[in-house]
C-alpha cells in the first residue's frame, strides 16, 4: 500500500489528508488562517502564518495517520488561487500576502479598461480585467508601496502564487515554480502559448519582477521533509490551483462535465476539451488542469459572495444566532419580495458590477428578518443560474452534470432550490474535500499509483442527488425578479 500527502492550503484554513490510491482518506488535519482588513476593501494574510499552517496541519494529520509514513510517496498541493505572495531573495515577505478577495486595484482596472486593454488581455489571458487576479494587485503594490517598487527595480522581488511560495519555502529556496492552472489566474500568463507574457509584463511596469518556472500541474516540483517532520525528502509532484483541483476531483474531465465550489465565494467550472475557449459573457478562459501529457481547458464564472453573505449577517449584522435557526428561516418562510444583492466586493459572472457595496431591496413594513435570511440564500442560487446560462451558450455544450462541493453543501434546502432554480438535477460526493482529492488524484497519476485519471473517476461515490422539485415555478419567478434589481445596479 502506498499512500499520497495532499495539502489543500484555503483562504480561511489549511487541511492536509492522506489518501490511499483508491481515493479513500486515512487522516486528517485542519489549522485555521486569519485574514485581515486594514482599510475598507482591503484583505490580507500574513505569508508565514500560511505557511506554518501547512506544517502544523502535516504534523496533525500524520499524528494520526496508523500507516508507515514511510508508504507515503508523494505530495499534492492545492491552493487558494490568485493571492498575490512576494517575498525577497531571503525568503522573506516583503509585505502582507494581498488576497484574492482584495479590491484595492479597482482604480487600476478602470485605468487598464479606459486605455484600451481588455481586448488584448482577454485575447492572451483568457481575464477579465478585474481586482479578482494577480496581475492588478501587483501593479497597485508597484505604484503604491516603497518597499515592493524597490524591490521590483533591483531585481529582487519574487512573486508567487501560495503554491509557489509554499514549495520555496518548503525546499529551503531550493525550488521557484508554479502550475499552469494557477499561472492561467495571474493576468500575466499566456494561455495559448503556456508561458509568461513578456509583452504584458512590460506594459505593466513588472518586466523585472522574478517569475516561478512553469510546469504542468502533475509535474516534479522537488522535494520536502516538512521542516523534519519526515526523516527523508518527500517528492512533491502535484500543484494545482483549489477550484481546478476540484473539477479534477469531481471527475469534471470532458466536456460539458462542470463543478461548484460552493465556499466563501464560488467557482462554476466547465471542463471545455483540448482547446481554449474565448473569453466571454463575462466569463473567463482558464487552463482546466494538465499532466505531462494532457492539457484540459475550461470556462469559469466567479462568483465572489456565496457563503459569505448568510455569515455577514449572522457574525456582523447577527440577524440569527445559528445557521440552524437560518435553515428553519428559509424552508418555513419565501423571500417575501425582499432580495439582497451580495456586491460586499462587488458582483461577479456574468454581471461584473461595483455599485459601491451589498444592497437589500425590497423591504416594506411587513418584511421580517426570515424573508432577509431566505433572500441571502438565495441570492448564492440565482448568481450561479447566471454563470451556468451563459456557460452554456458561450461553450456551445450543454451541462451534462452538476457537482457542488464545499461548505454550502451541507445546506440540503439550498440543494434543492439550486435544483430547482436551474431545473436539473444536481449531486454532491460523499467526500468532503474535493479539492485535495483533486490533487491527490494528479500526485498519484505522476507516481503511477493509477494509470489514468478516469480510473479515479470510476473511483467516486455519489452522495446525493437532488432532482428539480414542485418549485421550479416559482425559483423561475424569483429569478427573473432577481435579474431585474441586477439590471438596476
Amino acid at each position: 500500500m502506498q499512500y499520497v500527502l495532499a495539502i489543500d492550503q484555503g483562504t480561511s484554513g489549511t487541511k492536509a489528508l492522506v489518501f490511499d490510491a483508491e481515493g479513500q482518506v486515512h487522516a486528517r488535519g485542519f489549522v485555521a488562517v486569519p485574514c485581515t482588513h486594514p482599510r475598507n476593501g482591503f484583505v490580507e494574510q500574513d505569508p508565514q502564518l500560511i505557511y506554518e499552517s501547512v506544517l502544523q496541519a502535516v504534523s496533525i494529520c500524520l499524528g494520526e495517520f496508523k500507516g508507515d509514513r514511510k508508504q507515503i510517496a508523494g505530495v499534492g498541493i492545492s491552493n487558494q488561487r490568485e493571492t498575490v505572495v512576494l517575498w525577497d531573495d531571503e525568503g522573506r515577505p516583503i509585505v502582507p500576502a494581498v488576497s484574492w478577495q482584495c479590491q484595492r486595484s479597482l482604480a487600476i482596472c478602470e485605468r487598464l479598461k479606459q486605455e484600451g486593454r481588455a481586448q488584448v488581455i482577454a485575447e492572451k489571458t483568457g481575464l477579465l480585467i478585474d481586482p479578482y487576479f494577480s496581475g492588478t494587485k501587483l501593479i497597485w503594490l508597484n505604484e503604491n508601496d516603497e518597499r515592493v517598487r524597490a524591490h521590483i527595480a533591483a531585481g529582487t522581488a519574487r512573486f508567487g502564487t501560495v503554491d509557489s511560495w509554499l514549495l520555496y519555502r518548503l525546499t529551503n529556496g531550493d525550488v521557484y515554480r508554479t502550475d499552469y492552472t494557477n499561472a492561467s489566474r495571474t493576468m500575466l500568463f499566456n494561455l495559448a502559448g503556456l508561458e509568461w507574457d513578456r509583452e504584458l509584463l512590460a506594459d505593466f511596469g513588472l518586466q523585472k519582477l522574478r517569475l516561478p518556472e512553469l510546469r504542468p500541474s502533475a509535474s516534479d516540483f522537488g522535494a520536502s521533509d516538512f521542516n523534519g517532520i519526515f526523516d527523508r525528502p518527500i517528492p512533491i509532484v502535484s500543484m494545482i490551483g483549489d477550484s481546478h483541483a476540484a473539477a479534477v476531483g469531481e471527475g469534471c474531465l470532458s466536456p460539458g462535465f462542470a463543478k461548484a465550489t460552493m465556499g466563501t465565494g464560488s467557482s462554476i467550472m466547465m471542463n471545455v476539451g483540448g482547446k481554449p475557449l474565448p473569453a466571454d459573457h463575462g466569463l473567463v478562459s482558464t487552463l482546466c488542469f494538465a499532466a505531462e501529457q494532457r492539457v484540459d481547458y475550461a470556462l469559469e464564472g466567479i462568483v465572489i459572495s456565496a457563503g459569505s453573505t448568510p455569515s455577514f449577517l449572522k457574525e456582523k449584522l447577527r440577524i440569527v444566532k445559528d445557521f440552524a435557526e437560518a435553515e428553519e428561516a428559509f424552508t418555513e418562510y419565501d423571500n417575501g419580495g425582499v432580495f439582497l444583492i451580495p456586491a460586499f466586493s462587488g458582483i461577479g459572472c456574468p454581471h461584473w458590477k461595483y455599485p459601491g457595496g451589498a444592497q437589500i431591496v425590497g423591504l416594506n413594513f411587513s418584511t421580517s428578518w426570515q424573508n432577509v435570511v431566505r433572500a441571502a440564500y438565495e441570492s448564492i442560487v440565482y448568481q450561479i443560474r447566471d454563470v451556468i446560462a451563459v456557460m452554456e451558450r458561450a461553450a456551445d455544450v450543454p451541462l451534462r452534470e452538476l457537482f457542488l462541493d464545499g461548505g454550502l453543501v451541507q445546506r440540503p434546502f439550498l440543494l434543492q432550490y439550486l435544483a430547482d432554480t436551474l431545473n436539473r438535477p444536481v449531486s454532491t460526493l460523499t467526500l468532503s474535500e474535493i479539492s485535495a482529492a483533486g490533487a491527490a488524484a494528479l500526485a498519484a497519476l505522476k507516481l503511477g499509483l493509477i494509470n489514468s485519471l478516469d480510473a479515479y473517476r470510476e473511483t467516486r461515490v455519489v452522495a446525493r442527488r437532488v432532482e428539480p422539485g414542485p418549485g421550479v415555478e416559482a425559483a423561475a419567478r424569483n429569478h427573473e425578479q432577481w435579474l431585474q434589481w441586477i439590471r438596476r445596479l
